[in-house]
């Protein structure tokens, strides 16, 4: 839960006033907001004269009823989440508070603990509904763009301030999609070089006969067709930062040439005998475990060192929790504002499909996914079936273990390709392979894309 519990208002309603006594003790003790009435109507004026987030009632009491109470809610309170309590448990009592609108249902005798987990899961669907619907708080502020309130994006904020600060090497890993260049970009606009260029470069997207002249530049006549002279990546980023995004698929004899540049602050054009001094800090990226690469000769170790300097570490979308409901109400905004949409929400379905879906592409996916909602959105609520087909629930879903190896990864890389919007340079990216290979694979699958 975002909020702390003392901004957290909750509205007791019980003609028990043992329940009451017990209920507002508990609640209290956490530090809750805690407001008693005794039947339904009190319930309903206090709810008319002051605001609540949740609304904790009996189910039986004299004149109308907690079920009836909760439809009132429901169909005048947007935002106030219920949780019904009975000491007449029954399934049909249950299918009927639920239908009501109760989002949660305690049975008594219930045990604090019980209690605690039914109001703190009730208070968490209030906020992603809030968040969804862009009523919730502001977003939170982080460097350059990047949003998240989680642990371990803390620490990536953390280490973002600290590396800003000085021009000692950045190695910043993370599967794809977890935002590197993201990264990369706000230690660079962070830091005393903000107003020199920042280069990114893809040193897996260049062909290793031309990285070296792209990286270092070349000078007229070092080889057919070299009519003039050209300066390169790194003299471009004079003064400023270079990020050399997929380090890892740089070839051993490129990576002797990068190490001199940390080393020694120089590169050498193609066809210049004399070297020259070049000043820009270097930003490295890699989707790979490198020193696991560099342990195992694949990657030069001396090179590891130098650029790892300061590591971060970028977790995955799946390990940030409430984050994922942040980012997706950032998207939504943005990509509502950008397609001339009015207020999109999602339906209780549709955030539980992307809570349980395990994002393999990261936030880029994220992105793409919303992007493509928002554009083909015809309401304003985005439902379960409008979502991509691998993101929706089937009960053909789950383990499949009778299906060779083949079947199951092509069943990924279509899965991946269509939360892509078929953009094969995005599947490519998610899945963490090239676009040729992609190409290929889909040719033998048939599958097509858009590109």
């Amino acid at each position: 839960m975002s909020r702390e519990e003392k901004d957290v208002r909750i509205l007791v309603v019980d003609d028990s006033p043992a329940a009451i006594e017990v209920l507002q003790r508990n609640l209290s003790s956490r530090g809750y907001g805690v407001v008693t009435a005794v039947n339904a109507m009190e319930a309903i004026g206090i709810l008319e004269s002051s605001p609540f987030d949740l609304v904790i009632t009996d189910f039986r009491m004299p004149g109308v009823n907690g079920r009836d109470l909760t439809r009132h809610v429901r169909e005048n309170f947007r935002d106030v989440e219920v949780v019904m309590i009975t000491g007449f448990g029954s399934i049909e009592n249950a299918v009927s508070a639920m239908k009501a609108g109760a989002g949660e249902y305690l049975t008594k005798p219930f045990t604090e603990e019980e209690l605690f987990a039914a109001v703190g899961r009730a208070l968490e669907r209030l906020a992603l509904h809030q968040i969804a619907r862009g009523r919730g708080p502001a977003l939170p502020r982080a460097p350059h763009g990047m949003v998240g309130e989680s642990e371990p994006m803390r620490k990536v904020f953390r280490l973002v301030e600290k590396a800003a600060g000085v021009s000692a090497a950045v190695l910043i890993s993370g599967e794809s999609g977890t935002g590197k260049e993201m990264v990369s970009r706000a230690i660079h606009y962070s830091g005393p070089r903000t107003s020199a260029p920042f280069v990114a470069v893809n040193c897996g997207a260049i062909p290793e006969t031309l990285i070296e002249s792209e990286l270092f530049g070349y000078m007229k006549g070092a080889f057919t067709g070299a009519d003039h002279s050209r300066a390169g990546y790194f003299q471009t980023a004079e003064g400023g930062t270079i990020f050399l995004d997929e380090i890892a698929e740089t070839s051993p004899s490129m990576q002797v040439k990068l190490l001199r540049v940390i080393e020694r602050g120089e590169i050498a054009m193609v066809g210049s005998p004399k070297p020259i001094q070049v000043d820009a800090r270097v930003i490295a990226a890699t989707n790979k475990d490198l020193a696991s690469l560099a342990a195992r000769g694949l990657f030069r170790e001396d090179l590891f060192y130098r650029l790892n300097v300061i590591p971060i570490d970028l977790p995955p979308l799946r390990d940030r929790g409430d984050d994922l409901h942040l980012l997706l109400r950032q998207f939504t905004e943005r990509y509502s504002r950008e397609f001339g949409k009015g207020e999109l929400r999602f339906s209780e379905q549709a955030l539980s499909a992307f809570r349980k879906y395990n994002w393999p592409g990261n936030v880029r996916e994220l992105e793409n996914v919303v992007q493509r909602l928002v554009l083909m959105s015809e309401g304003d609520t985005i439902e379960a079936p409008d979502l991509p087909a691998l993101m929706r629930f089937t009960p053909l879903g789950g383990p499949c273990l009778d299906r060779t190896l083949e079947e199951v990864e092509a069943a990924h890389i279509a899965g991946v390709l269509a939360s892509a919007g078929g953009n094969k340079s995005r599947a490519a990216a998610i899945l963490g392979i090239d676009r040729k290979t992609l190409s290929t694979r889909l040719k033998k699958l048939g599958i097509s894309g858009e590109g």
